[in-house]
């Protein structure tokens, strides 16, 4: 099997590095460990169902993403990974107007024809609403999914270049540099050493602009500096406890031990400092806190900063670029990252194959972020 490298190891670069090793390729992994990985600050929401977002191609690749992760998860078990952040608990998706629970639950019986990950769909009324969750302001009632999950993206990631490395991957924490002749990747430099490959693979995040730049390539991808605080609570079982999707653009998020996450923060930045911002803190808090007031007296023990890179339409790109050789790249997740990043790092490690992908390339394509 071939050699391929893989610069970047956050969802999309572990998941590519997985499948691949499995499959034999001789597989080397790179990551910086630079400050502000999106991956490392994510926690996912596993529902792509219920949103209004009119962008189909988004849909498309969102949904595919949610049935994907379970059959992961289901190899990772296999592979002796049992930590790997990930637990269907369903999600309650809350809402002051009925009716607009009502619509939402229709959309999503539609869609549930041929994504079945979603499950039984249960209209809650305020009081059935609060005594699930006691901790709400009493003035919502919900939509609860079924087959909604939630996923700590450190330990997917983890979970993920665990499994590779039994499988022969090699994992290097350094900055990597991209080596080319006549318009050919030929592998990369990594401090001092030189490793060739047959294949590099670039899935860095909000970093890939100054990685292939060298090369002639220039991208249009922007940042989206999101802030996330972690709480901790000694008298909650939160371990069963569903995701919450108020209607404004926030989340509340329930893990193993007491740790609930609140979130996020989101601001375009040019420049990739991983400071907490007291209006970033502020947001999230006056947000969450209107939501569910029974938050007030818990601990703030963590807060998270990460950097979401987007391509102009907000959906993400893979794939080859035009007159170079040996060289993948994938971006532009956003916010969906946990969601779609499995799914993309399976369809990277496809094209590398030759194998046929799940999915229609043309609405992703990588010429569309070329400047």
């Amino acid at each position: 099997m071939g050699k391929v490298i893989i610069i970047g190891a956050g969802i999309v670069g572990a998941s590519a590095a997985y499948e691949l090793a499995q499959k034999g390729f001789h597989v080397t992994l790179i990551d910086e460990h630079a400050d502000g990985r999106a991956t490392s600050a994510a926690a996912g929401i596993i529902c792509p169902w219920v949103t209004r977002r009119r962008n189909k191609a988004w849909y498309e690749l969102a949904r595919k993403g949610a049935a994907y992760i379970e059959q992961l998860i289901s190899e990772l078990h296999a592979d002796g990974e049992r930590d790997t952040g990930y637990k269907k608990i369903g999600a309650m998706r809350l809402h002051t107007d009925v009716e607009k629970l009502h619509e939402l639950k229709e959309i999503a019986c539609k869609r549930r024809e041929i994504a079945p990950q979603i499950g039984e769909l249960t209209l809650l009324s305020e009081k059935e609403t609060q005594e699930k969750l006691p901790m709400l302001n009493g003035t919502y009632s919900s939509l609860f999914i079924e087959g909604a999950a939630r996923v700590d993206g450190r330990a997917l990631r983890d979970s993920l270049i665990s499994a590779a490395k039994k499988y022969g991957a090699i994992y290097i924490k350094g900055k990597a540099n991209i080596n080319s002749k006549q318009n050919k990747i030929t592998g990369v430099e990594v401090g001092e050493k030189n490793v060739h490959a047959d294949m590099v693979i670039a899935t860095n995040g909000v970093w890939m602009p100054q990685l292939l730049k060298p090369l002639g390539i220039n991208l249009n991808i922007t940042a989206q500096k999101g802030e996330i605080i972690h709480l901790q609570t000694d008298t909650i079982d939160t371990s069963s406890l569903p995701v919450v999707m108020p209607p404004n653009n926030q989340y509340m998020l329930h893990f193993d031990r007491g740790k609930i996450v609140i979130g996020a923060s989101h601001a375009n930045t040019d420049t990739l400092t991983t400071n907490i911002t007291a209006s970033g803190i502020h947001y999230i808090l006056d947000e969450a806190l209107k939501v569910a007031p029974g938050l007030s007296n818990l601990s703030i023990v963590e807060t998270r900063v990460g950097f979401r890179p987007f391509t102009f339409n907000h959906l993400p790109i893979f794939g080859k670029i035009p007159e170079i050789n040996g060289l993948l790249i994938a971006n532009g997740l956003g916010a969906s990252g946990l969601t779609t990043g499995p799914f993309i790092g399976k369809q990277l490690a496809a094209m590398v194959e030759g194998s046929e992908l799940d999915v229609e390339l043309n609405a992703y394509r990588v010429e569309q972020v070329l400047k």
